[in-house]
């Protein structure tokens, strides 16, 4: 049994399959686990450059939440976010976010420390059979958006096919700015409504922690579809767009811009999970809520659909 990405579903769907004594392997092209739930070192300080944060309402989620919290990877971080729009800025409430002091990959990595994952493997092709990268399988488990696995599947598999044509997603680029010190009105977390160009802004040493000057900036996917080709390009007209936002007078020391070009679903085919009788499935956050919790579900929901099927 093969699993095709190693963020958060498909190391859920591979521990499931795990757990149940199916042999399985994780292979992710990146050099490590994560998926959108990316963390980036800068001068040794993780940054989080992709999901922001995640909530918790599902039992199950709960509980590997409390794994992770107990690990002292995972905290409660703010119910309430402030919102920047026409009328100003107001304070929002809503659910409790989490946030992990050491960045949201360490999360996904805790979850496939007993697992057989490897990195830096990029896996080219599924056929009939399955049968992946010319080697057979019991069954495949693409857990990764719907363009990039239709890349990979061979057209006579259609019902999957048809599962990826169903997926929409829009872009976004993540800008991580430096700064020398803190100089903002304090804030955990500020969605940015009618702007051009930002969408959500996020304190970072808040986040963490460790009260450290970075903010990690989240743009519209209209702003992103133009800077796609060249992301770092987009790097100063996201530094003046959250240093206007926020009137901060000084420049940020260092800006980091991380393309997302498939970093939001707006549409899937329904349902929990794709799982077909070629034995091709798929599974994440186009399934279900676009969330964190969303695609851990999804991912453990295909893996129980396996072990059904193959145990």
């Amino acid at each position: 049994m093969v699993v095709v990405g190693a963020g958060v579903a498909g190391v859920a769907c591979a521990a499931e399959l795990a757990r149940a004594g199916i042999p399985v392997q994780v292979r992710e092209r990146a050099r490590v686990p994560g998926g959108r739930m990316a963390s980036r070192r800068f001068d040794g300080r993780p940054a989080d450059t992709g999901a922001a944060y995640f909530t918790v309402s599902d039992p199950g989620f709960a509980e590997v939440v409390g794994q992770w919290r107990s690990a002292g990877l995972a905290r409660e971080w703010t119910d309430t976010f402030v919102a920047y729009g026409a009328d100003g800025r107001r304070e929002v409430p809503g659910p409790m976010r989490w946030a992990a002091p050491r960045g949201l990959r360490s999360l996904v990595e805790h979850l496939a420390r007993e697992l057989p994952v490897t990195v830096n493997r990029l896996v080219l092709g599924v056929e009939p059979g399955p049968v992946v990268d010319g080697e057979p399988c019991e069954a495949v488990a693409l857990a990764m958006p719907g363009p990039q696995a239709a890349l990979l599947l061979d057209p006579a598999l259609a019902a999957a096919t048809r599962a990826t044509q169903a997926q929409r997603w829009s872009p976004s680029l993540a800008g991580v700015l430096r700064f020398p010190q803190r100089r903002w009105a304090a804030f955990r977390g500020a969605f940015v409504n009618d702007h051009p160009l930002l969408r959500l802004v996020c304190d970072d040493g808040d986040r963490r922690g460790d009260d450290a000057p970075v903010l990690v900036a989240h743009t519209t996917p209209e702003f992103a579809a133009g800077h796609l080709a060249q992301p770092s390009g987009a790097g100063p007209a996201i530094e003046e767009a959250v240093r206007d936002l926020l009137g901060l007078p000084e420049p940020a020391v260092h800006t980091h811009v991380h393309r997302w070009t498939y970093a939001r679903p707006l549409a899937g085919p329904g349902g929990a999970y794709h799982l077909d009788a070629d034995g091709v499935g798929l599974a994440g956050d186009a399934f279900g809520e676009p969330r964190v919790q969303g695609a851990w579900l999804s991912g453990r929901d295909l893996g129980r659909a396996l072990v059904a099927r193959l145990g």
